[in-house]
């Protein structure tokens, strides 16, 4: 049965009140709170019940036929919305908001939240080390505004994007943005690569968003950056029906304030995931990752992400680093400090929300209790901020949340003795009913005789007398007990006396419960005027976790301070792969990279498996890791600053998406080309091998000369056409290099040592050999391989000054339009040449 095809007139009240709310919550699946379940009906309930392997029932709801239905426990609705939230879908949380005993009919509810991906607050659906970003995208024709925010820490950007689809998929991709908002009239083909490609939830909003949050953009005068804040905002306010006031001041992103990397550089790289293992293993990331907090380990995936470009800061973050190293003691009383410091972000965002419990807050109380000895360390390493101690906040969470708080906050066992005197004198008076019933029980069994009477309690039937069946017969006539409830082995009974104590000890509890729900509201409501002072509080302890991270990694692995400068030189002693040498077996071997001033361009030649990519990936690790703050992995450094990293490694090609190798060799140079300063970095591995050997051959040399001759930015050039290192001849900025392999009896043994120079001989046949291909094979392709060495090599042709220009008009046409006379023309004859000039032009 379907929800569209039910008479409404012969609903119940209760299910016509579902339908109603359901009207207004088509595209998401619907959680009608009823007492302690959440059901779903119709096609929700089939959805839900198919996802999550619930058991399909059905309800009565006053048609000829049950209508399908499934539910879930309230206390775990958590584990089945992580499962829905995971699957892609929304869901309304559609709660009670009267309670039942005093409703006049259907008792009132309404939805109090939508949770998707990017607006979960809790759960195991949300990774503590990673950022939940929801964003909203506005197109002013002449270019993109981005706006994203992670609700559950507070965090809020704006930044500005080219026109260009293809430069707006890569940064939602790299920003690894959960959900998207978008109005009525976007690019339909950039929502459908993005949703069903990428797998990111597409939400339609075309509500006015007029100036309303002008609190979280007092310093931005730019119109589409507040419009385009205003618009997600609203979006969220309108779903989540919450206090936002946790949210931070907006920031704007500037491409000029950080090392840009497009999403292929980071995979390239394997910055925050690795190629191999899809996860953290193995990354950057994973390296560096000694924090001993969830901020700072979300801050150092930032970090790692985004490179700053400033010399004064990454100074000054090298200069806590170098203090931590020298001060271990200092360092490990920090380490152990931070260790008790919970997530501040998240919790700032849940008492902002008004779902943070007890337990959150004595989180918050534990966190507080280790400022003070913190601010002390962070003054003893010169450190440039500090935290507040917020002594005030400490004493109210300390006087007044239990430690063994439940989970709940409607369960009472929330409040400490001596917090409120009302509740205190409640809680005595309840005592002395308690000791009654004691008393009670010990008065009936030597009234009766029973020695196994008990008194006891149950929800259903509240207190009773519980005698078992074979002491009935021992009851005296005179007890006056009155059978409440029948079990297989006993009976149960009230008396008068018993009920009076009965409402008295259950009216005591139910004050309880309700005061304690009520003071400890008024305890968190409390707690939001902090949030602003914790959350600045959080950022500073996430920065000086991430810096005691690079020093802990630092001291482990030997890695030393660079030294920056200002001259365009690279030149860096014994530089290893921090990851390789991690992970791999035997003794990484260290290579020395050299660039002065006049050389621009390495051309590296060398075997399959020698280590080419490794010493390049080497070089711009160790350029990230400077430009984040964090010591770099080698005997000596000295490295200027760079604007942008761009990379062609292949290791991560997308065939499987459609694009072929070279497709995507040639997007990724046009890239770096079109967007290199002089101040870039580009990587280039192989760069041409795929299509054919002249045409690969003529497109890197073609590259490597524009970038010669127009970009000048350093680049590291890989490649196996030998032919090239005779560019080193007739430009002066180029310089070749190769990785060294000895050959002994006809085996070759890898070096990985960088020498200057070309290499004259290729290895794939002897890298072929190490593959255990046959020995057939193998003797086969050395009889071919000589018979091609005999042939004529093929010559390099060098041409000065390559310009990127525009497609070159046809000469021969421009040649026959300029000799015509058109005042000589007769029509036929027009038409007669104008054949002839569309027959050139297609050739």
């Amino acid at each position: 049965m379907k929800r569209n095809e039910v008479d409404r007139k012969r609903l119940s009240p209760m299910m016509l009140q579902y339908m109603e709310i359901k009207d207004n919550y088509e595209e998401v699946i619907l959680f009608f709170r009823l007492g302690d379940f959440y059901e779903m009906f119709f096609e929700d309930a089939i959805n839900v019940s198919h996802e999550l392997e619930l058991t399909l029932t059905g309800k009565s709801a006053g048609l000829d036929e049950r209508i399908p239905m499934c539910g879930v426990p309230h206390h775990a609705v958590n584990v089945y919305l992580d499962k829905l939230i995971n699957l892609g879908y929304k869901v309304a949380i559609c709660e009670q908001v009267e309670d039942p005993k005093d409703a006049k009919g259907v008792v009132k509810r309404e939805v109090l939240q939508v949770v998707s991906k990017g607006t979960i607050m809790n759960g195991d659906s949300l990774d503590e080390k990673t950022n939940n970003y929801i964003g909203s995208i506005l197109d002013f024709s002449h270019c993109y505004v981005l706006s994203y925010t992670d609700i559950s820490t507070g965090d809020l950007y704006v930044s500005l994007i080219e026109h260009e689809d293809s430069s707006l998929i890569a940064e939602v991709l790299s920003l690894e943005i959960k959900e998207l908002i978008v109005n009525n009239n976007f690019n339909i083909n950039v929502l459908n690569i993005l949703k069903n490609k990428y797998k990111i939830n597409i939400n339609i909003y075309d509500n006015i968003y007029e100036k309303q949050y002008e609190n979280l953009y007092l310093n931005i005068d730019d119109e589409r950056y507040i419009k385009s804040i205003n618009y997600l905002i609203s979006y969220i306010e309108n779903t989540q029906k919450r206090n936002l006031s946790h949210l931070k001041n907006a920031i704007i992103i500037e491409n000029s304030d950080i090392l840009k990397m497009d999403i292929n550089t980071r995979r390239n790289l394997e910055l925050t995931e690795s190629l191999k293992l899809k996860n953290r293993n193995h990354s950057l990331l994973w390296l560096l990752d000694k924090t001993r907090t969830a901020m700072g380990s979300r801050l150092l995936k930032n970090w790692i992400e985004n490179p700053i470009v400033s010399k004064k800061k990454i100074l000054e973050r090298h200069q806590i680093v170098e203090k931590l190293l020298e001060e271990f003691i200092l360092k490990e009383e920090l380490r152990a400090l931070l260790y008790e410091v919970y997530d501040l972000e998240r919790l700032c965002g849940r008492i902002s929300y008004g779902n943070a419990n007890a337990r959150d807050l004595i989180q918050l109380k534990n966190s507080l209790k280790v400022l003070p000895n913190i601010k002390n360390i962070l003054k003893d390493l010169n450190y440039y901020d500090s935290v507040d101690n917020l002594e005030n906040l400490y004493d109210l969470l300390e006087k007044s949340i239990n430690e063994d708080a439940p989970i709940t906050i409607k369960e009472g066992s929330l409040i400490k003795k001596g917090y409120n005197k009302l509740l205190d004198e409640i809680k005595d008076s309840r005592k002395g009913d308690k000791d009654f019933l004691i008393k009670l029980e010990q008065e009936e069994r030597s009234r009766t005789g029973i020695k196994n009477l008990k008194v006891g309690f149950n929800k259903v039937f509240g207190y009773y007398i519980e005698i078992s069946k074979g002491s009935i017969k021992d009851i005296p006539e005179t007890a006056n007990y009155e059978r409440k409830q029948t079990l297989a082995n006993a009976e149960r009974y009230i008396t008068p006396l018993l009920k009076e104590k009965e409402e008295l000890i259950l009216g005591a509890e139910e004050k309880i419960i309700n005061l304690e729900y009520e003071l400890f509201i008024e305890i968190r409501n409390n707690v939001k005027d902090y949030i602003s002072i914790i959350q600045n509080n959080a950022k500073v302890l996430s920065e000086i976790d991430v810096l005691q991270s690079f020093a802990i990694v630092s001291e482990e692995n030997n890695y030393v301070r660079p030294n920056i400068i200002d001259e365009r030189i690279i030149d860096i002693k014994n530089c290893r792969h921090p990851v390789v040498e991690k992970v791999i077996e035997g003794e990484f071997v260290p290579n020395d990279i050299f660039m002065d001033e006049k050389t621009n361009i390495l051309l590296i030649t060398g075997p399959n498996m020698s280590g080419k990519s490794t010493y390049m990936r080497s070089l711009v690790i160790t350029i990230i890791m400077n430009q984040i703050g964090c010591f770099v992995p080698c005997s000596e450094a000295s490295l200027p600053i760079f604007d942008k990293v761009f990379t062609r490694i292949g290791a991560s090609d997308d065939l499987v998406g459609g694009e072929s190798t070279f497709m995507v060799e040639m997007t990724e140079a046009n890239n770096a080309i079109k967007n290199a300063s002089n101040n870039s970095i580009i990587i280039f591995d192989e760069l041409g091998r795929g299509t054919a050997t002249y045409d690969g051959m003529a497109l890197a040399q073609s590259i490597i000369e524009y970038i010669h001759d127009n970009i000048e930015c350093k680049t590291l050039f890989s490649t196996h056409y030998h032919e090239l290192t005779e560019l080193e001849k007739n430009y002066t900025n180029i310089k070749n290099i190769h990785v060294s392999a000895l050959e002994e009896n006809g085996k070759i043994i890898f070096l990985h040592k960088i020498k200057e120079g070309a290499i004259d001989k290729s290895y794939g046949i002897h890298v072929a050999k190490l593959a255990n291909l046959p020995d057939s094979l193998i003797n086969r392709a050395n009889n071919i391989l000589k018979s091609y060495e005999k042939k004529e090599k093929g010559n390099v042709y060098i041409q000065e000054n390559l310009k990127l220009e525009e497609p070159k008009t046809n000469n021969k046409v421009i040649d026959k339009l300029k000799d015509i006379n058109i005042l000589e023309l007769n029509p036929l004859q027009a038409l007669n040449i104008l054949d002839e000039l569309k027959n050139e032009i297609d050739k």
